[in-house]
């Protein structure tokens, strides 16, 4: 008999009599092989005796053995594809007789695919300005700009200037002492009175200035503290940009003209913001059908999601060098604040699944090769070693799903029904 509540199943099962006693005779040949018992040679002492001496650990042994297979029978009859590992309640077993018990686990869940084609979503192409194209080639200037010194004169807004740094105070322990440093005028990333301090001064010149650093500065023996510092500076430098024409073309690459460099910026530009609106999209195409498919989804799936949500989350922030370690995780309160938006991941996974299977949407042989090349070249293995170690670790079954769940997505965005976005509020 099965009893159903939404994903969770239990399941009343009886190991017939005669199962159990083969089983049990299995079991205690290999007992009365293994023992040894005062006054007999190994595998000679009685049945009887090994039997009586050994009741427990068979009998123990003999269910280990059977009920993993009669729960798999039981959920191949009823058509449940078990997703849990499965809870054993209410066992009785006497000698000679069956056994009963109840199995109680959770199944995939089964629903019905609603439309998923011609679903409605704001989205339009992205537009790339003359201005964009500016920004973006200003911005590779600046990477290939030079630091030149200039003849000595007064250090002004936009001057880098080349100093020494010592703390006189606020520092405890250890003096800070720092060489060759160097500090932009006015800079973004410079703290204000390092540039009150260094305008109007001439090479060779010796200032004192208090800084108070914010309380989140990087670097944690300076945050929150207030230091003098002697500053000495020794070089003013100005930042050379190279000018933009044909021949900065050609120094970045198989360009002729700039009219090509501008081109290949805005295709790139382009690329960029079209992933972004994409994305953007095929997430609103996944929050469209996880709305339409309202169905129970399996605990042990959400608590899984749950795991790799945080996971994903600890590997950005160690990404953006935060000590993880650190970090004390309250798994019990997490599970309570993130089960809703890890069910809703579940689901949208469990959708796109199904309409992958209804569209017959798989990874190929050469998709996954060429993803595992990708990963190759960009951690400098060899590509068999990656492969090898994806396989060993479970990676490449999630690769080829990522892949085939990216096609699926790629499908719904075409096939839906694209509707300019509302003007954005000022």
């Amino acid at each position: 008999m099965a009893h159903i509540e939404g994903c969770k199943h239990s399941l009343d099962i009886t190991i017939p009599a005669d199962a159990v006693a083969a089983e049990t005779e299995v079991v205690l040949d290999k007992v009365q092989q293994k023992v040894q018992l005062k006054g007999f040679r190994p595998g000679k002492a009685p049945r009887g005796h090994v039997k009586s001496l050994y009741r427990a650990e068979i009998q123990r042994e003999v269910l280990e053995n059977l009920i993993p297979k009669f729960i798999d029978e039981a959920c191949e009859k009823a058509g449940l594809r078990m997703v849990s590992q499965p809870e054993v309640k209410d066992l009785h077993l006497h000698e000679g007789e069956s056994a009963h018990f109840k199995a109680e686990f959770e199944v995939s869940p089964e629903f019905d695919l609603g439309e998923y084609r011609g679903l409605t979503i704001a989205y339009a192409e992205p537009a790339v300005t003359d201005a964009d194209i500016d920004e973006r080639l200003n911005e590779i200037r600046e990477s290939r700009s030079e630091l030149v010194n200039v003849d000595p004169r007064e250090a002004a807004d936009g001057d880098h200037c080349l100093v020494s740094l010592e703390s006189i105070s606020g520092i405890e322990g250890q003096p800070m002492k720092q060489d060759d440093i160097n500090i932009e005028i006015g800079g973004k990333e410079t703290i204000k009175e390092f540039s009150e301090v260094l305008r109007g001064a001439m090479p060779g010149d010796v200032r004192e200035a208090e800084v108070t650093y914010p309380e989140d500065y990087a670097a944690e023996r300076l945050a929150g503290k207030t230091v003098r510092f002697r500053i000495e500076l020794k070089t003013i430098r100005i930042k050379e940009l190279p000018e933009l024409n044909d021949d900065f073309a050609k120094d970045l690459g198989d360009f002729q003209t700039l009219d090509e460099v501008r081109e290949e910026v805005r295709k790139a530009i382009f690329r960029e913001r079209e992933y972004v609106a994409q994305t953007e999209a095929k997430n609103a195409l996944i929050d469209k059908l996880v709305d339409a498919h309202d169905f129970p989804v399996p605990e042990v799936f959400v608590e899984r999601q749950v795991e790799i949500n945080i996971e994903n989350q600890l590997r950005n922030f160690a990404a953006q060098g935060m000590d993880v370690s650190k970090i004390r995780l309250d798994w019990e309160k997490i599970k309570e604040t993130q089960s809703d938006k890890a069910r809703r991941d579940v689901r949208a996974s469990l959708i796109l699944e199904k309409v992958a299977d209804t569209e017959s949407i798989h990874t190929t042989q050469d998709e996954l090769d060429g993803e595992v090349n990708r990963i190759a070249r960009q951690q400098r293995e060899p590509v068999a070693a990656v492969r090898l170690k994806m396989e060993k670790d479970g990676a490449l079954g999630r690769l080829a799903s990522r892949i085939r769940t990216e096609k699926t997505l790629s499908l719904l965005f075409e096939q839906a029904v694209k509707e300019a976005p509302a003007p954005k509020e000022e």
